[in-house]
């Protein structure tokens, strides 16, 4: 198993809550996460956003009203997240959710700085 699925934390209980468009997460060293689908899904670990290589990250913008259809467990070391807007490919290391919800703060801020140096925004683009 490669090193970006190592976990020294893991998860005791996964709670989706689908109207509140998150998931919570509890891990055994008494640490919990509430994630938000949105930054879950622009911080997806999928190459289609991560990108092969450094430097290569996509800005995913527009997704302020995504969703969760359903998590599905993957091994047992991580979780696929399966999206209203069709992303289903980004597999979510216990390692790299426990590392969103640590640093959730900074994420987040980051990705609303890139969002407007780009000029782009949460909301989807509307209908011409």
């Amino acid at each position: 198993m490669s090193e970006k699925f190592d976990t020294q934390q893991w998860p005791v209980e996964i709670r989706h809550k689908q109207a509140d468009r998150v998931i919570e997460i509890d891990f055994d060293d008494g640490k919990r996460f509430r994630l938000p689908a949105e930054l879950l899904r622009v911080e997806s670990p999928s190459a289609e956003v991560q990108g092969h290589g450094p430097g290569q990250k996509q800005l995913v913008a527009g997704r302020r009203h995504v969703g969760i259809l359903r998590l599905e467990p993957v091994g047992n070391y991580a979780v696929r997240i399966h999206f209203d807007d069709l992303h289903d490919t980004g597999i979510y290391s216990w390692r790299y959710l426990y590392e969103l919800g640590e640093n959730q703060e900074q994420i987040w801020q980051d990705y609303l700085d890139a969002l407007e140096t780009h000029g782009l925004s949460r909301d989807p683009p509307k209908p011409a």
